[in-house]
């Protein structure tokens, strides 16, 4: 008896998740791993992504963020404008490398006064929710994998 429901319950959620299919993650969506932690992004590739970034987002879950993807690298600065919750930041270099990390704080005003920089060319930036770098032990120099249906950097618009 105890089987029974046991068998019926996963065939359930088996019809569910053909039934809704966007309840999963399919292999194509776009996400970065860093060490063993994976995480699934948005994409900012153009100049109005990049700017409005994170800003505006009540909450971010453990296992998503943001990659900003640039046509090459550059020295890149980010601030917290419109952030309610902290956010890390890695800057990634063109050979997939994290040159430089920042934790960055909210603003009282919200108005995206403090810069953080990456220090040297970067190609690429990971946000993800504050402290998630530290307590994952991710470091600079750490090794970047991308992953999934991610904008190469040669169509990603150019500027800011």
């Amino acid at each position: 008896m105890r089987t029974d429901r046991a068998l019926t319950g996963i065939l359930v959620l088996v019809l569910l998740s053909s039934i809704f299919p966007g309840c999963r993650r399919n292999s194509d969506a776009p996400r970065v791993r860093i060490g063993n932690r994976t995480w699934y992004v948005d994409i900012a590739g153009t100049r109005e992504a990049r700017y409005r970034g994170l800003a505006g987002r009540s909450k971010l879950a453990d296992d998503v963020g943001m990659l900003f993807v640039y046509p090459r690298p550059k020295i890149l600065g980010f601030c917290m404008r419109g952030c309610a919750h902290p956010i890390d930041v890695a800057f990634i270099d063109a050979d997939l490398r994290i040159v430089k990390i920042h934790t960055m704080s909210v603003e009282f005003d919200r108005a995206g006064r403090r810069l953080y920089g990456s220090g040297r060319p970067a190609q690429y930036a990971l946000e993800v929710a504050g402290g998630l770098f530290i307590r994952s032990g991710i470091r600079v120099g750490d090794r970047v994998a991308l992953r999934g249906n991610i904008l190469p950097p040669a169509k990603a618009e150019a500027g800011p």
